[in-house]
This record gives structure tokens, sequence and C-alpha cells, in this order.
């Protein structure tokens, strides 16, 4: 034993002198030495990446804290491979509960079979993986399908005599960004006649890199009159491209300004009419995870493996103040 733990402590300096995107909170020792705490490990991705990611890390380190029963170890990235490595240094640890939110969808088999060999239970928030679902104890998730559906139903609705759209994707592979872009596509696909995609590309949830790919279309001259960007981010960064070019957008004006998460500042725009659109995302994960690990604790079995929380989208011309403050993150 006392191998294994000189092991696992020289593999998690050895990650987090390599990668450097943040191992914090919690300690590395055997659950032997939690005090009778739960141990946890929880990859994430980039609390830095989005107000969405911001308030989803704070939700988690407030609910999983010694206070409340719990020794939490993290881990943040926004690459599959880091997050698998991490992945495997909890193991090592000998966490009891291993809380993830894929960068990607593909490649976790391997890891979440040692993690159930180990005795590792794993969790999955906010985002699925492509994995058997024996893997796995429960899987805490928006239905990024049904979002990415609402929002283009939202958009048909608007009955435009033609559609030309900037598509702005998250990181590619998400189950948000394949959510939200596989409506958006259907839709062209099923009309290519009124609908056309006139610009389609990753801004990877960065505003900056969103202002870059609006201002590409801009300068190239090609007409369109429907931002749709996979976050609020990205959504604020085409806008000031907009505004930088002096073309007009939200309500009445010449472009649509689509957007998702519901950050309050976004919801705001809404209220001002600056912005037409603005899809749900709710980041107030911990309640969900913590109730599956309380019944697993207790020996009890679960009602569902998937557990899907309720969402909706915001329409700038019936949004409310009260909306912006109860549902702004």
């Amino acid at each position: 034993m006392k191998i294994k733990k000189l092991a696992a402590i020289l593999v998690s300096t050895l990650v987090c002198a390599a990668m450097l995107t943040g191992c914090a909170g919690g300690n590395s020792g055997s659950s032997g030495n939690s005090g009778g705490l739960i141990k946890v490990g929880i990859i994430n991705n980039d609390p830095n990446e989005s107000g969405y990611r911001t308030a989803n890390d704070k939700d988690l380190k407030e609910a999983f804290s010694k206070e409340n029963g719990f020794d939490a170890s993290f881990a943040y990235s926004l690459k599959n491979d880091e997050q698998i490595t991490y992945a495997q240094k909890f193991i090592q640890d000998e966490v009891d509960y291993l809380l993830l939110s894929a960068a990607d969808t593909a490649g976790w088999d391997g890891v979440l079979k040692e993690a159930q060999d180990a005795g590792v239970k794993v969790i999955l928030f906010d985002r699925t993986v492509d994995a058997d679902e024996s893997l796995y104890e429960a899987s805490i998730v928006s239905d990024m399908e049904k979002e990415g559906q609402t929002a283009v139903d939202w958009l048909k609705n608007q009955n435009l005599d033609k559609y030309e759209v900037i598509h702005i994707q998250g990181v590619m592979g998400s189950a948000a960004q394949k959510g939200r872009s596989g409506a958006l596509d259907a839709a062209a696909q099923e009309d290519s006649s009124k609908w056309s995609i006139v610009a389609q590309q990753t801004a990877e949830w960065n505003a900056e890199k969103a202002q870059q790919i609006v201002q590409s279309v801009i300068d190239s001259g090609k007409s369109f009159n429907v931002i749709y960007a996979e976050n609020d981010d990205m959504a604020k960064g085409a806008v000031a491209a907009l505004d930088k070019a002096n073309i007009s957008h939200g309500v009445g004006k010449d472009v649509i300004v689509m957007g998702f998460d519901c950050n309050k500042w976004a919801l705001e725009e809404l209220l001002k009419q600056n912005w037409n659109y603005d899809g749900q995302c709710n980041p107030f994960q911990s309640e969900y995870i913590r109730e599956v690990i309380q019944k697993l604790e207790n020996g009890e079995k679960l009602d569902q493996k998937t557990i899907i929380m309720n969402e909706k989208g915001f329409d700038a011309s019936t949004i409310t103040q009260e909306d912006v403050d109860k549902y702004g993150i």
C-alpha cells in the first residue's frame, strides 16, 4: 500500500507540473486519510471558458466541500487526452467517486473500465460520453439536442424570406456543440433553397475568436442576417464585430443574434432587444449529483441512469426583468 501511495503522489506531481492546467483543492491521500469524508475527483472544462462554466465550477466547489462531507480534488482541461490522464490520476488516488464533464464524447471506454475495476463510481455531469452505460452510475445532463431544436424552431417561427446564417460553433466534438449544431445543420439541409450557412466555424467558446470569424465574413462582402452562436460569449464577440461595422442587430434590425447559456448580462441584452434569443443551459448540477451519491451510499437503486434537466429558450420580445433575475447566471 505504501508503494501504491508513493506512486500516486509521484503521478499527481508529474501530471500537474507538466500540464499546468490546474489540479486544485482536496487532499491526494487515500480515502483512509479523509477522516470519514467521501472522496471525489472532479474533472471539468476550464472555468474561464464561459460564464456558464464559471457558474458550474463555483456550484461544484460549494457543494463538494469538507463542511458538506466531501474531500474533493479538481482538475481542468479542454482536451480529452489531458482529462483522461487526470482520470487515471484520480483512480490511482483511490477516490470513491469520479465526476466527469468530458471535453469530447469519444475515447472514454478504457479509463472508465479502469475506474470500474478499481471500484471507483463514475458520475457524468453536463456532458455525455459515447461509452457503454454499464461503465458509469448516472449521467446528469442537459438535453443538448433539444436545446438546439428549440432554438432552431424559434428561428423558423421568425418567418424570414431567407436565412443566411453565420454559425459559430463551440469546441468540436463536445456534446454541447454536437447538439446545438445538429438542429441547424438539419434545417439547412431540409430547405436549401431558403436556408444557407454563410460561414460555419468553431470559436471554441471564445469571444475574440467569434469576433474574428464575423469580421472575416463582413470583410468578404457576403450577405447574412442571422448569428447563431453556440454560447453567449461567442455571441458577444459576434456583436462586437457587428458594432464595429455599424451593422444593426436585435429586434426589428438587420441581424438576428442568438446565443446559449443565459448569462445574466446576455439576458439583459435580450431585455434591451439588442439580441433576439438565448437558450438556457443549467449549470447548477451539484444538487442532482449529491442526490445520486447519497442514494448510492445508502445502497439504494437509482430510478434512472440518465437525468435530464428542464430548460427553456428566451425571446427578446417576451422576456421580463423577472426572467433575467430568476434565470440569469
